[in-house]
């Protein structure tokens, strides 16, 4: 039996060699954007000068700058991958596919997470195996994220991870054919600091024609800081670097000492007689907006975009489980979060105390945070996206349980994302401090929720009806709900 050689694709910049394998055809470390070094880290994506030969893309891409990140006993490694693998060049996607050959193929470009500051193509669960295995091409990007990406300075464009995104999906437009994929039929999906870039992009302008559908994973329409909220982290970065807060005075700053100031970022106050902090305190970096994407959707291609999004029932649990916080939270922790995220610090807690009769303060302090960071900003996206696409917003809700770390983990923030990208079975994720913890997960959840969003991918219908913020439910994913009834959305 001869070998086949492994697939070249001709592409715009040059030629690219893949890989094959059970799933089909994978291309890694295709680059979209110029190396974003030196000055460059501050500009906007510029375009790749192309290559003469044929391009290895069997090797991963070196990845943005970040930190290390710890989520004490949790082992997160399948979700933020390797860390700063270190490199110019990582403005790059991959791409899975069933074959480059001439079909035309839904295509799934996917926009990670890591609270604006950390992620990589190269993490674990976003193997696009199953996607690729299913019939559908799909795209995985790195963006600039921390200082060069969303440090918002005089003299440099705002939101450049937002712009790299987009500069990819522009590559998406102009070369997926090339990879058997249908450059009309495109669905951009997010996770977190992912899908609050999707969601921005529903309201940008020039995502105008870059994609067909949306999928909304624990983000928010609501998460953009106020221009005055952004100059706050600007100071505090320039003060602790010792120059002046303009592009020029950063330039030739090394990533290192950006990493270095980091711990003198977190925790700032961006509160304002205006907002309240969209993020939580969690993270100094988000995107730079005058009004907020769910206030603006008509200004980009929102109406003409169907959109799935939702959230899991205890997105607030990933930040307080794996320190050992949920036992120990007092009802001061509760008051604390609450006075970072809602103009009436004691009404919110009130509503949540209501909502959770007998709720420990732990339990209470999870579900502030879940409605600060996600849930409030997913169902105003919502709202406002209904009030506009005629018919095509359709909202989810996550409930299944990761039984990690004692079973207390629950159906944290990143529990769903093994199962939109049909992983769960993998024994990475599994064990006492793994993402689904120690018992096997749930069979045929994963299947439904992955068919979920191939669907909506093919067809716009992932097969439940479209919500109507009259009547708002949602497609509940759990357990024991594999038949897909309804729950309430909020």
């Amino acid at each position: 039996m001869t070998q086949q050689a492994n697939p070249v694709v001709e592409t715009p910049a040059g030629a690219v060699r893949g890989g094959r394998d059970e799933s089909g055809e994978f291309y890694r470390a295709i680059p979209y954007a110029a190396a974003p070094a030196g000055a460059g880290r501050f500009a906007p994506p510029a375009p790749h000068p192309g290559w003469a030969g044929v391009r290895d893309g069997t090797a991963p891409s070196p990845t943005a700058p970040q930190p290390a990140r710890d989520f004490g006993r949790l082992d997160m490694t399948p979700y933020f991958g390797p860390g700063w693998v270190r490199g110019e060049e990582y403005l790059t996607v991959d791409v899975r596919t069933p074959a480059a050959d001439g079909n035309r193929r839904p295509v799934m470009v996917f926009v990670h997470g890591g609270g604006f500051v950390t992620g990589s193509t190269r993490a674990a669960l976003y193997d696009g195996s199953a996607f690729a295995r299913d019939g559908v091409v799909l795209v995985t990007v790195n963006y600039r994220v921390g200082i060069p990406g969303f440090l918002d300075l005089p003299g440099a464009p705002p939101n450049r991870g937002l712009l790299d995104v987009l500069a990819a999906l522009g590559w998406v437009r102009d070369t997926i054919a090339a990879f058997g994929g249908d450059p009309g039929n495109v669905t951009v999906f997010g996770q977190s600091a992912g899908a609050t870039l999707t969601g921005a992009l529903l309201a940008t302008p020039e995502a105008n024609g870059l994609f067909r559908r949306a999928i909304v994973q624990s983000g928010s329409g609501t998460g953009a800081f106020t221009p005055e909220q952004a100059r706050r982290v600007t100071l505090a970065a320039a003060a602790a670097l010792g120059v002046e807060p303009v592009a020029e005075a950063f330039a030739p700053i090394p990533d290192e000492r950006f990493l270095a100031i980091l711990p003198a970022l977190a925790g700032l106050d961006l509160r304002t007689e205006t907002a309240t902090d969209p993020l939580a305190g969690l993270s100094p970096f988000s995107l730079v907006l005058p009004v907020q994407p769910a206030d603006g959707l008509a200004a980009g291609p929102a109406a003409d975009v169907g959109l799935l999004l939702g959230t899991t029932t205890e997105e607030g649990h990933l930040y307080l489980v794996p320190q050992g916080n949920l036992e120990s939270s007092t009802e001061a922790d509760v008051l604390a979060v609450a006075a970072r995220a809602a103009a009436d610090p004691e009404a919110e807690v009130a509503t949540h105390r209501s909502a959770r009769p007998g709720a420990s303060p732990g339990e209470l302090r999870s579900a502030v945070l879940g409605k600060a960071l996600f849930g409030a900003g997913t169902a105003r996206l919502a709202r406002a996206h209904a009030r506009i696409s005629d018919g095509h917003t359709h909202v989810y809700s996550f409930g299944y349980r990761s039984t990690a770390l004692g079973g207390r983990l629950g159906a944290a923030h990143t529990v769903e994302l093994p199962f939109v990208f049909d992983l769960a079975e993998k024994p990475w994720l599994h064990g006492e401090t793994g993402l689904l913890g120690p018992d096997p997960a749930p069979p045929g959840l994963a299947a439904r929720m992955h068919a979920a969003w191939i669907a909506f991918a093919r067809t716009g219908d992932p097969g439940w009806s479209a919500y109507d913020p009259r009547r708002p439910v949602a497609e509940v994913f759990t357990a024991s709900r594999l038949s897909g009834e309804p729950g309430s959305a909020w």
